[in-house]
């Protein structure tokens, strides 16, 4: 049987402000009394640049992952032109991350990516070791803590993340990239009724831009800043 692709398709949206993020918090249980928090944590995720996937796959993938999931892993090689791998730690584990763009975005912060995210038995720090191994470099590290929320067959995630502050993340998960168009039609229609504003692409790369550039200084903090 084809292994199946899991497509995530997210929009961004920058809060600020913790009152705006108890608000949406609000909101969601104002529309749906079902929704539940499904997951707090604590997490540190390191991004890498250079390299690439087929190195990752014979030195990472190949060593710490079962057959089915070296075979996902290297399709998304084969196929995938724009990546972003980075690495994970929360407190259910380890994961190495791999997303890769399937529309005009980027791959760190699009709206429609494949994704690629399993847990390994690793520390983190011995993950790491074996990604700079094979031929990547850090791009920078973030900090951030995490409320996962189920709501309406929405994952909505609040992040206070370091240098961004609060953030908030709508996502969807398909299984055919045909249904990409219609998760993310149904994301801002949700979006629009939790009174939420999409972030724009390019204000969010500039923002990814300014943290790379300056990560040192924030990571581990609950220091902001502020990019138009």
């Amino acid at each position: 049987m084809a292994e199946q692709h899991c497509y995530e398709v997210e929009v961004k949206s920058l809060l600020g402000s913790e009152e705006r993020a108890n608000a949406i918090r609000g909101n969601l249980y104002r529309i749906d009394p079902k929704t539940r928090l499904a997951n707090r944590s604590s997490q540190l995720n390191h991004y890498f640049m250079g390299g690439n996937l087929k190195a990752l796959l014979e030195s990472v993938v190949h060593r710490c992952l079962s057959e089915e999931k070296c075979l996902q892993f290297e399709q998304i090689a084969k196929t995938s032109k724009n990546f972003s791998v980075r690495t994970r730690q929360k407190d259910t584990g380890v994961y190495l991350v791999v997303k890769a763009s399937v529309d005009d975005a980027s791959s760190h912060n699009g709206t429609a990516r494949l994704e690629f995210d399993e847990k390994v038995v690793l520390p983190l720090d011995t993950l790491d070791s074996l990604v700079l191994g094979s031929g990547f470099q850090y791009q920078a590290k973030w900090s951030r803590e995490r409320e996962e929320y189920l709501c309406m067959g929405l994952s909505v995630c609040l992040d206070k993340n370091a240098g961004y502050g609060w953030l908030a993340e709508f996502e969807k998960i398909v299984h055919d990239q045909n249904d990409i168009p219609q998760a993310r039609k149904e994301i801002y229609e949700f979006m629009k009724e939790v009174g939420a504003e999409e972030l724009s692409q390019e204000r969010l790369e500039r923002m990814f831009a300014f943290y790379n550039e300056h990560w040192q200084e924030y990571y581990g903090t609950e220091k902001v800043f502020t990019v138009e």
